[in-house]
């Protein structure tokens, strides 16, 4: 589930990005930037998948002890990512006029709309480094992806988008971005636990001991106990907040701290 979730979300936020230069270039008349719009979409599209392409061929260079610590360190970025990006979105409640100002800009510096093109390939093109960051941080803590979770989240934020800014729709997406920056909460502190996991095998950081095992063998059957993190229970934890059916007392505690603290700063910021 936490792939639906992170796709959902990044999508949402490159769809409400276009769909607000979208909307403002159609208000003033400026047919023709909207061409730099879209071929600044098309481009940081074709740029995130081959940045995706690039990214795997270099994770599957390492083997071992380097395989470890890379993932770790990989996981551990993209909890901080995320972090960052959950704060953000919670102080910029105002994107929409943000965006509508930096595109007025950019059409008085740019005659030809080239600075919307680059205003939208940077907008989009972020969002894309993020899902793709952000899907390979689940797919180490989960032991791998569902595509169809992914196409399905991706689906839900176009078609949300798609209401808000094309059709006119009232949304409530501020409820929106509430819950699932809760959830995402949850996913970000899985995932620096299961960064700081990877550490702990590579030998990076020293390992104390488990606090607790309930990931005993399979059962005759061959099914797991419920909450062993291949269980029914365990795997859906797991999958959405980085559960671990035996995990380290620096887990434990990192997993503790990161959540704690990162609620704090969203609701301070959502507040403030």
């Amino acid at each position: 589930m936490a792939e639906l979730l992170i796709v959902f979300r990044e999508v949402l936020e490159a769809s409400l990005i276009v769909g607000i230069l979208y909307t403002y270039l159609k208000k003033i008349g400026q047919d023709k930037a909207l061409i730099r719009l879209w071929q600044g979409v098309m481009v940081a599209l074709a740029a995130s998948l081959l940045g995706s392409l690039l990214f795997q061929k270099l994770a599957g260079g390492f083997h071992g002890q380097a395989e470890k610590l890379f993932e770790g360190i990989v996981m551990i970025v993209a909890a901080a990512v995320l972090g960052t990006m959950i704060i953000w979105m919670a102080k910029n409640r105002n994107i929409a006029e943000d965006l509508e100002s930096k595109a007025a800009d950019a059409l008085d510096s740019e005659k030809l709309g080239y600075g919307i093109f680059a205003l939208a390939f940077i907008s989009v093109f972020r969002e894309g480094i993020e899902t793709i960051l952000f899907l390979y941080g689940v797919m180490m803590k989960q032991g791998g992806l569902n595509i169809t979770l992914s196409l399905v989240g991706a689906a839900i934020g176009l078609g949300l988008g798609y209401m808000i800014f094309v059709q006119g729709r009232k949304v409530p997406l501020k409820t929106f971005f509430n819950v699932s920056s809760v959830l995402l909460i949850f996913v970000a502190a899985g995932m620096l636990a299961y960064g700081v996991h990877e550490l702990e095998s590579a030998g990076v950081i020293p390992d104390y001991g488990r606090i607790w095992d309930i990931n005993p063998s399979k059962f005759p059957d061959g099914s797991y106990p419920m909450f062993h993190d291949k269980g029914n229970v365990g795997a859906l934890f797991k999958g959405l907040f980085g559960y671990n059916g035996d995990p380290s007392a620096i887990e434990v505690l990192v997993w503790l701290s990161a959540l704690i603290g990162l609620g704090t700063m969203w609701k301070k910021a959502a507040e403030g």
